[in-house]
């Protein structure tokens, strides 16, 4: 409602949870938090600097963190960074702190096109251009049409309104029911926890609130009390999703301190984390975060990934280290035109994701955000995926093809058309192949539509509809 959304607005200084993460905590003062169990009540009304009885990670043991760098990161670090050590490398809050963010910085690492630098030129307010070191050691250089590239380097096409395009097509602030929690489904629950990414995607759905730390839009401490207020006074909820933004860009003791808040509440079952952090920022999956989050279980992740060319060995110990943890990973691809919109790319994600124990769970079509037609298919390129990928490789490997429907209608799932029509009793289905085979369904109605289909065997053979038999 407009009163919920004018109460996001800006408030002065209001302590921000996403300004904390602008500039991360300073590597001497990041302390472990204490289990849920130990948490009493007092404990859980703040978010403590350290908790009492803590003890202060120092910089020894903060730099015994080992994580491995790939060839081409380690290219772009001696390149670009080179008087940056291994280790600071791999601290996830240097790479925050070293984002490229300025024209100036990107021409210095990228070879753009006119259209690229003056698109950065002219772009104001959310959705910023922030790219990790890491992740842009990921992007070609100087080809402008690689498909990573195209997805955190801006274009003009950015600034064009096509039909059927809004700010806000899925309908969330209306569906907000306080500022940064939106009930839309039954049980279950969106809460946005900040609106700081470490990394922006140009075709972001949240692309009006991200990245714009005196924008309409303010993650505040308060207003996460006012939505686990909420959460606490609906018992229907038992689901809660935890995104922004990007969760995982918190703080340990402020992460920790908000699941452990969703824990107190009986009814809250299941709690997910949506990130693409462990994509664009994998040195950020700590030992230390990794010991926090397996203490919040039952604990489910769902991971924003690409291409497969985000599957590098830091991604992977990214992905052992929560997998390790107990908590179930599942991943979610946006269908993007000359990116991954081919069924060769597709399965070859697929594949690596399930050798690093992501479980492909949805694709999505582009959702129609202001300024992103450049990067949507039409709907039949996903359906041609979605057959391209089942029947020939395992059932794991095919994620489940949706439209968030624009309005406010949520999660729509698409399939291709595998029922052929029927013949009498007999419902006709294809598979994979295009073979036809009968499933004898009594008294069914499924198939209705196509009630005179003549249908050959897989085998060639023909088989005339029951009605001439």
């Amino acid at each position: 409602t407009r009163s919920q959304i004018a109460s996001m607005r800006t408030h002065g200084a209001l302590e921000t949870v996403s300004g904390e993460t602008e500039e991360p905590p300073n590597i001497k003062t990041v302390s472990p938090s204490p289990s849920p169990k130990k948490l009493n009540k007092a404990a859980v009304t703040r978010i403590p600097a350290h908790a009492a009885g803590d003890k202060v990670v120092g910089i020894s043991e903060a730099r015994r963190e080992s994580f491995p760098v790939g060839k081409q990161a380690r290219a772009f670090q001696k390149a670009y960074f080179p008087g940056v050590s291994p280790a600071d490398w791999n601290d996830w809050r240097w790479q925050l702190r070293s984002r490229i963010k300025s024209l100036g910085e990107l021409e210095r690492m990228f070879t753009l096109s006119e259209d690229e630098r003056d698109a950065i030129r002219r772009h104001q307010g959310s959705l910023p251009v922030g790219i990790t070191p890491y992740y842009a050691s990921l992007l070609d250089r100087t080809n402008a049409d690689d498909g990573l590239r195209r997805t955190h380097i801006p274009v003009g096409q950015e600034y064009i309104r096509a039909p059927g395009e809004a700010d806000d097509p899925l309908g969330e602030d209306h569906d907000a029911a306080v500022p940064g929690l939106v009930h839309r489904y039954p049980d279950r629950v969106l809460f946005l926890a900040t609106g700081f990414c470490s990394t922006y995607c140009r075709y972001c759905t949240r692309s009006r609130m991200v990245g714009e730390a005196s924008g309409d839009y303010q993650f505040s401490r308060p207003q996460w009390e006012k939505a686990l207020a909420y959460i606490e006074s609906k018992p229907q909820i038992r689901d809660v999703l935890i995104s922004g933004g990007d969760p995982l860009t918190l703080s340990d003791d402020r992460l920790d301190y908000l699941l452990s808040r969703l824990r107190q509440i009986k009814h809250v079952e299941f709690i997910r984390l949506g990130t693409k952090v462990p994509v664009v920022l994998p040195m950020r999956v700590t030992r230390a975060l990794v010991r926090m989050l397996r203490r919040h279980h039952s604990l489910w992740m769902s991971i924003h990934f690409t291409h497969p060319s985000e599957l590098t060995p830091e991604v992977t110990k990214a992905t052992e280290r929560l997998a390790d943890a107990g908590i179930p990973l599942g991943s979610q691809t946006v269908l993007l035109k000359g990116i991954n919109d081919d069924v060769s790319v597709m399965k070859s994600l697929m594949h690596g994701l399930l050798q690093r124990r992501v479980k492909p769970y949805y694709l999505y079509q582009c959702d129609p955000i202001t300024g992103s037609a450049q990067f949507r298919t039409p709907v039949s390129k996903g359906l041609e995926i979605i057959e391209g990928l089942r029947g020939h490789t395992t059932g794991y490997a095919v994620p489940q093809y949706v439209i968030d429907a624009p309005g406010g209608g949520g999660k729509i799932p698409l399939l291709p058309e595998y029922v052929v029509g029927r013949d009498g009793e007999d419902l006709l289905l294809r598979n994979f192949e295009g073979g036809i085979y009968r499933y004898h369904d009594p008294g069914g109605t499924v198939g209705m539509a196509h009630p005179n289909t003549t249908v050959s065997t897989d085998g060639g053979a023909s088989v005339p509809p029951a009605q001439e038999a």
